[in-house]
């Protein structure tokens, strides 16, 4: 089969299974690509704000300079990738770069075949890395205004990171055309209506829908995925933008439909060449949309942040209104969308933590917070000696720590966690999620008093 089929199919099964269908997604007008082996090149916002002077699909993109290639992944290794749809009535406004219209975290585990897809409000009251405290939706604002490396949609990146504290390698932001082009490609996705909603399709006179099951073309479903006047507001929608995305995954991996597919593959390339923004390689993306074809609809998991354990209505100074993050909330969501599936295989004992852990094989840092000289390294050096990675040793902020803990900067090692937990005798509340994780390691092991006297005792071997 041509390569130019793989991608188009693979481009297909990605947005529609990585659960983007750009669902979201009114998104920005005048954005093209130009793809090479290595990656995408940089896009130019080419031909002003009338949709009738943006490139036609296939057409070559305005290239400014060449990019360096974009991250690597090796296929096994856990996939975070942000999904980034924005309003494309910011550029019909003349203000500057949009805001974020969605935000959606996709995580997938190619060992396990698992994923999990976390909508984010574009009110969230966040810090933005290098900036003050400002909407989640403004990050990539302020990116493409200041010119920042990557622009906006890696400062968009940083800043998921920042509050989520998971690694955020790579990211997509798609043309909302390209995606009614896709729907409509596919014959329309059938989705369940499950409440009266109002839609108003792009250029369209606004209608309503009702409790149903219906099929929706390309710009019903744009527009049922925008769509905020429900009772549950933007909440409602990422529930529905969710919803619209399997539903395109549903759509594209039945059997039936892979005669058309192959038929419509020139097309799927064109639309998705020329509509998305991202730095997954040419070659990524084939695996991607691999992969796609492996994942069960069980072991996709789905969620959204949102009120009332997560986040709580704020009026600030100004009079806007922001919803303020409840940090340890958002994470406790965050390991059951993400960290229950862990990268390793089945084959693994889980009676056996340590064995997984050294498949898992996460970054470890090992502080001494209990004032005993040697305790470390010691511990450190027994670690090491059951195949833990152990990538520094040293003090902790302070020597007086009665009990010791673990700081779960990234969540994706379950195993290795447990292991920690059994040989350390910790209770939940002395495994913790920091608010700035470090992007150098993924377990901090603070040794207190108790794993002193354990150690005395003759806990370390």
């Amino acid at each position: 089969m041509p390569a130019w089929v793989i991608w188009g199919l693979g481009g297909a099964f990605v947005v529609g299974l990585l659960l983007t269908g750009y669902l979201v997604f009114s998104m920005v007008r005048g954005l093209a690509s130009a793809w090479t082996g290595t990656g995408p090149a940089p896009f130019s916002f080419a031909g002003g704000n009338d949709p009738q002077e943006a490139p036609e699909a296939g057409q070559p993109a305005v290239v400014e300079a060449a990019q360096p290639a974009g991250p690597t992944w090796n296929g096994v290794d856990r996939v975070n990738l942000l999904m980034m749809g924005l309003d494309y009535r910011d550029w019909s406004e003349g203000d500057g770069p949009p805001r974020t219209d969605s935000m959606m975290l996709v995580s997938v585990d190619p060992v396990t075949k698992a994923a999990g897809m976390l909508s984010i409000p574009r009110d969230l009251w966040v810090e933005i890395p290098g900036f003050e405290h400002n909407r989640i939706n403004t990050a990539y604002f302020l990116g493409e205004t200041y010119e920042l490396p990557g622009g906006g949609p890696a400062l968009a990146a940083k800043t998921v990171e920042s509050l989520l504290g998971v690694p955020v390698t790579f990211y997509a932001v798609i043309d909302f055309r390209a995606f009614e082009r896709m729907v409509d490609e596919i014959g329309g996705v059938e989705v369940k209506i499950e409440e009266r909603v109002k839609i108003c399709p792009i250029g369209q006179k606004c209608r309503w829908l009702y409790p149903s099951s219906k099929l929706l073309n390309g710009s019903d479903a744009l527009a049922y995925a925008r769509a905020r006047k429900t009772e549950g507001g933007d909440f409602d929608r990422a529930q529905r933008q969710q919803q619209v995305a399997l539903a395109i995954r549903d759509k594209i991996l039945n059997l039936n439909m892979l005669p058309s597919l192959l038929a419509k593959a020139p097309a799927l390339y064109q639309e998705f060449a020329s509509g998305v923004r991202t730095n997954l390689s040419f070659d990524q993306m084939i695996s991607l949309g691999t992969l796609a074809v492996q994942l069960p609809q069980d072991n996709i998991r789905r969620g959204v942040i949102a009120p009332p354990d997560m986040v709580t209505m704020e009026t600030l100074p100004t009079g806007a209104e922001v919803l303020r993050p409840i940090p340890s909330e958002i994470r406790r969501l965050r390991d059951e969308l993400f960290a229950e599936a862990s990268a390793v295989g089945p084959a693994v004992p889980v009676d056996q933590p340590v064995e997984a852990a050294k498949v898992e094989s996460p970054r470890v840092r090992v502080l001494n917070g209990s004032g005993v000289e040697g305790l470390a390294t010691k511990t450190a050096d027994y670690l090491t000696s059951q195949g833990i990675t152990v990538v520094a040793v040293g003090n902790a902020d302070r020597l007086d720590y009665e009990k010791s803990r673990v700081f779960v900067h990234n969540p994706t090692f379950p195993y290795t966690l447990r292991f920690l937990a059994e040989m350390l005798s910790l209770s939940q509340g002395q495994i913790l999620s920091p608010v700035t994780p470090s992007a150098d390691i993924d377990l901090d092991v603070v040794l207190g008093a108790d794993w002193a006297y354990a150690a005395m005792q003759g806990g370390i071997p």
